[in-house]
């Protein structure tokens, strides 16, 4: 270890959080005019990470939690519960034959959804401080 590596602070973040943070610092949220195009000029691999995060995929509600976006994660729960009760009821009210397979589309798309929403919402948290109810702040649909 030379004496320039002692003098450069460590940050805290891994290097994948320091190229999304980056990112989103240079080209704002991802609803932002200029976004889309400045993602599609990044290579594949890079747009994943920016974009998408695998791990919030498959763990969502434990990752946002660990993240500390409880605020975020509880409104993502309660969306998913209410949709749950509302199909529930549907499916006692008729004789729906694929209840199975709407549920897994329900699950799958909810954890597309945390997929979308982590990387951004943890910049929010961590760069500008903000740590709102609304998951879905700055998105684009």
């Amino acid at each position: 270890m030379n004496t320039t590596d002692q003098l450069q602070p460590r940050s805290k973040y891994s290097e994948k959080w320091q190229e999304r943070f980056a990112f989103f610092d240079a080209h704002g949220a991802p609803n932002a005019p200029g976004f889309k195009e400045a993602l599609m000029k990044l290579p594949f691999k890079n747009k994943v990470r920016v974009n998408a995060n695998i791990i919030a995929f498959f763990f969502g509600p434990i990752y946002l939690f660990v993240l500390g976006l409880w605020k975020k994660n509880l409104t993502m729960i309660a969306i998913l519960l209410t949709m749950n009760i509302l199909l529930e009821i549907v499916y006692a009210l008729t004789d729906f034959a694929y209840a199975k397979q709407l549920n897994f589309a329900v699950g799958f798309g909810m954890n597309t959804l945390y997929l979308f929403i982590t990387n951004y919402a943890y910049y929010l948290q961590e760069v500008k401080g903000e740590q709102g109810w609304n998951p879905f702040k700055g998105m684009r649909w």
